[in-house]
């Protein structure tokens, strides 16, 4: 369990995130790390979650000196080019247009950062979705039932995306959504804090 001297902390601000990580019923704190996110030339999708989920809990190590602290960071991939989070309607539709049939791979970036010891656990999470082949019509009603502008992939695989896939392929459905849930409770082990 987690101790009283051994503060979390979330540093998101991803509503998703936050959900996901209450399924711990631990209390946590969260931090907005407000930090650049601009892709490097040439910088790999892996390379660029590493170092941004990293930099995340970096960014609120000063303000919380004897913490746990979580960054997380995720990009989507089609074809080897990273799909930003849509925003708007008509970007969402091209992007679900472009997803039908294929498989998206993300990769989620996890950093859990000891800001007393200075220890620091990062890693690259791997999860991948087919898409099933949609029509305009499906994916326009979906789209309108969800709403998943601020997602990349323009789908919540928590919600009703999950009838836009075929399959799904990892470890870890929570990555799906932002921060993989298996492969942070071994870093929280070894930072000798047990759930169960």
């Amino acid at each position: 369990m987690l101790n009283h001297q051994k503060r979390l902390v979330l540093a998101s601000t991803s509503p998703y995130r936050k959900t996901v990580l209450s399924r711990f019923n631990l209390s946590f704190d969260t931090f907005a790390p407000n930090i650049d996110e601009t892709v490097f030339p040439n910088e790999l999708p892996a390379t660029l979650v590493q170092r941004l989920s990293e930099a995340k809990a970096r960014a609120a190590q000063s303000i919380y000196p004897h913490a746990l602290i979580i960054g997380s960071d995720q990009v989507a991939v089609l074809d080897e080019q990273i799909l930003n989070k849509p925003l708007t309607h008509e970007k969402a539709v091209q992007q679900l247009q472009a997803c039908s049939g294929k498989q998206v791979d993300f990769l989620t970036g996890l950093c859990l950062l000891n800001t007393k010891t200075g220890r620091t656990q990062v890693d690259i999470v791997h999860f991948s979705v087919l898409f099933r082949h949609l029509s305009i019509r499906q994916i326009e009603n979906y789209l309108h039932l969800d709403k998943p502008y601020n997602c990349a992939g323009s789908f919540k695989s928590e919600s009703l995306g999950i009838v836009l896939l075929e399959r799904m392929m990892g470890s870890d459905p929570n990555s799906v959504i932002g921060l993989p849930l298996i492969r942070l409770v071994q870093m929280l082990e070894a930072e000798d804090i047990h759930l169960i």
